[in-house]
């Protein structure tokens, strides 16, 4: 998209519905501009040990079930229909996967999954070059498209009737609220515009959201001094 990071943020916007099944629920979304493209490096390499670390840290502690904002997850999974030990929120799965070693992907992935992990909040991104129109959390109606690859081969999906998605005008650009993102709006080495949900829910607090928030935004400027930033919250009226 081509309006501004300001703009974009004010078009967003997340249904009533949704606080009617989670009243506790905050979005923080951030957008940036002036990304330099590149791949993973050293700067995401040594996130991405540190968000290892803590996370062994952290299991040695609880399961990772016991996890309190994970916890808080799996029962607004439960709420909507979806199978939490089947279907894992992002933060889940990926302190599920730390413990062995996380993915490496592509620079700025590895950057918000080291901090969702270090925060412990389920943070995605998506490409806003790639966005069509704005952001808008709803629960489905049944008859959205979701685009997704399989087995390296383009696949159509379409949630059932009162999943949480994330939606533009091209579609679903995000499943089951945070589970799993859409192929047309995903990260790449090329990217160098992006917009960030970061996904709170009691006892996540503002604070803690705006902590997460200030770190990706100190990371990414570090990369270069054309980085710029805009952030707002969502919460219920």
């Amino acid at each position: 998209m081509s309006v501004t990071l300001e703009a974009f943020l004010n078009g967003a916007k997340i249904a009533p519905e949704i606080f009617k099944l989670q009243p506790d629920y905050r979005a923080l979304l951030m957008t940036v501009e002036g990304i330099p493209p590149g791949p993973s490096d050293s700067t995401s390499e040594s996130l991405l040990l540190e968000a290892e670390s803590s996370a062994r840290e952290a299991l040695s502690k609880q399961s990772v079930t016991e996890i309190p904002h994970v916890s808080a997850w799996r029962e607004a999974y439960k709420a909507f229909g979806a199978k939490p030990k089947k279907e894992r929120n992002s933060l889940e799965s990926l302190m599920r996967r730390a413990e062995g070693g996380l993915p490496r992907v592509n620079r700025l992935t590895d950057i918000y999954n080291a901090i969702s992990i270090k925060h412990q909040i389920p943070l995605g991104g998506e490409d806003l070059d790639k966005y069509k129109g704005f952001p808008v959390l709803i629960r489905a109606t049944g008859q959205e498209t979701f685009e997704t690859n399989s087995a390296g081969a383009a696949v159509t999906e379409h949630p059932p009737p009162g999943e949480v998605v994330w939606c533009d005008d091209g579609g679903i650009t995000c499943r089951r609220w945070n589970w799993r993102q859409c192929a047309r709006t995903g990260l790449s080495d090329e990217t160098t515009r992006v917009l960030f949900i970061l996904d709170a829910l009691e006892p996540c607090s503002d604070g803690a959201l705006e902590a997460a928030a200030g770190e990706l935004a100190r990371v990414l400027s570090s990369l270069s001094p054309d980085v710029r930033t805009s952030r707002s919250i969502l919460r219920m009226p």
